[in-house]
């Protein structure tokens, strides 16, 4: 039986879901009558905001009234029982990278021994509150460290380009197994919302755990037992030891204390290239007005999502670029030390929040930062921002036009802010170093040209965005994933340098399991 047609359709705004109209086009470019559709099914949606006038884009899968369509694969989790004799895979940290590996281990005849040193989602929640309420960290759980990594209250934005290393749409199936909804299987740019996200990991860990895996939280690995070149388990904190056949380090980009052990071990790390920045914050509604074209009077249309955006330039060939913009979101503290002050962004399922923000960041060559060492970099302006922030977790900010201009800006002159801990004014071109402020300044100079309203007046600059990605690489052999000088261990993730975001890692953690 050959497969169904599967059809492209763009239709204005205003007519998107109509039914009628979407057969009608359907018909159209199938060469058919509207009576010999018979069934439609959504496979793609997208916006094209480029001009005034909106449009949707539509991939359909087209059953005809005389050539109907198959039943849908029912999309479930469903996983093998480990064998009572299966090999350990221990597999260090629960973000994207280790819960992947691990149902792919498991997949594979592994048994996953999966260590976290964070709590579960659960109780991952309350560790939130005092770093909002109080400006105290709690260093092995918060918006870092815990079940689900960084991502679980980090929005869960799934887009990626990472398209060749592996199978994206295997992860999205993955996600709604677990509990995501169905429609990541079709947006453009899809995401689960830091609501939902706490619910699709907990259902992770109990398919590992009904296959007959282990999952430990408040687990902290603080050593490798490793013997004539080869890893063999590792130590936590509790004085216990874990054995294992292969160990998947899936730590994150935030895990320095592992950075620190692997040294202490002479495992080699490389240094590679990162970004460091701000937050840049908008009211919604600016955003919304700029790219969908609306005037001043005119309400973002019910059918439009909240505004999105993505910018990139070179200056003195480096990058400056957005990152992991956060439309209807909220910028929150992502310290994992309670000597520093770092911000991220995340969103809500409906993006429903008054305020975008996005990182606004410069990309960071080895070669630009003292001994290369972009740890030491990280830390130095994270101390910063806690100093400048004035105590506890408020954050340093000066408003986008005093930043480009040179200027101080008056507490009664900072915009309002979704980032709870509150705002201190602070001269954020005197405290980075003078060439990041240089090539940030002339990327905004840029941006505004691209994105007219972009700076103004109500616009933050929030100190600061350093964790966008890990500043050391673990190296591994390309063919067999291992460390070239550790058999047995594999580098992975984000923390490992291999990823760059919730479907990359997940992506790695199948590919380390895959080499196992």
């Amino acid at each position: 039986m050959p497969d169904p047609p599967v059809i492209d359709i763009l239709l204005p705004l205003e007519k998107s879901k109509d039914e009628a109209a979407q057969r009608k086009a359907v018909a159209r470019k199938l060469k058919v009558p509207p009576s010999r559709i018979g069934e439609l099914r959504l496979r793609k949606h997208s916006i094209d905001a480029r001009k005034k006038q909106i449009k949707v884009q539509l991939r359909f899968e087209v059953g005809l009234v005389d050539e109907p369509l198959p039943p849908d694969p029912e999309i479930r989790a469903k996983y093998p029982l480990v064998p009572e004799n299966a090999k350990r895979v221990i597999i260090v940290g629960s973000g994207p990278a280790g819960l992947f590996a691990a149902l792919r281990a498991i997949e594979r005849g592994w048994k996953p021994v999966v260590m976290e040193r964070g709590k579960d989602a659960s109780a991952r929640r309350f560790d939130l509150r005092p770093i909002l309420k109080k400006g105290q960290v709690i260093e092995d759980s918060n918006y870092c460290f815990g079940e689900g990594g960084a991502g679980t209250f980090s929005d869960g934005k799934l887009y990626t380009r990472a398209t060749k290393r592996g199978p994206v749409m295997t992860v999205y199936e993955t996600l709604v197994a677990h509990g995501a909804p169905e429609r990541i299987l079709i947006d453009a740019h899809p995401h689960i919302g830091s609501n939902l996200l706490p619910n699709v990991v907990k259902a992770m860990r109990e398919s590992i755990r009904a296959a007959g895996g282990e999952v430990h939280f408040e687990t902290k690995v603080t050593g490798f037992e490793i013997d004539g070149g080869r890893i063999c388990g590792v130590e936590t904190a509790g004085g216990e030891s874990f054995e294992g056949d292969a160990v998947i380090l899936a730590t994150g980009h935030s895990a320095r204390d592992i950075y620190r052990l692997l040294t202490e071990k002479s495992i080699r790390l490389e240094p590679k290239p990162f970004a460091v920045g701000v937050r840049i914050e908008h009211p919604q509604l600016l955003i919304d007005r700029i790219q969908y074209h609306l005037d001043a009077e005119t309400p973002r249309p019910d059918l439009l999502p909240a505004a999105s955006y993505r910018l990139a330039t070179k200056i003195r060939d480096s990058g400056v670029h957005s990152f992991c913009m956060c439309p209807g979101g909220f910028i929150v503290p992502a310290a994992t030390e309670n000597d520093e002050v770092v911000v991220n962004g995340m969103s809500l399922s409906k993006r429903d929040s008054p305020f975008a923000n996005s990182g606004l960041v410069v990309t960071v060559e080895p070669e630009d930062v003292p001994d290369g060492d972009g740890v030491a970099f990280q830390k130095q302006l994270e101390q910063a921002a806690k100093q400048f922030g004035g105590g506890g977790q408020t954050a340093p900010a000066q408003r986008a036009t005093d930043f480009l201009k040179g200027r101080e800006t008056r507490a009664a002159d900072l915009p309002e802010t979704s980032y709870h801990p509150g705002l201190n004014p602070a001269r954020l071109d005197e405290i980075l170093p003078p060439w990041i402020v240089e090539r940030m300044r002339s990327g905004l100079h840029r941006f505004g040209k691209t994105m007219p309203g972009y700076i103004g007046g109500e616009v933050n600059l929030v100190g600061f965005e350093t964790r966008t990605s890990s500043p050391v690489r673990i190296p591994r052999n390309e063919k067999t994933l291992q460390h070239p000088d550790i058999a047995g261990l594999f580098p992975c993730g984000e923390g490992a340098g291999f990823a760059g975001g919730i479907v990359s890692a997940a992506l790695d953690g199948m590919r380390c399991a895959d080499a196992l």
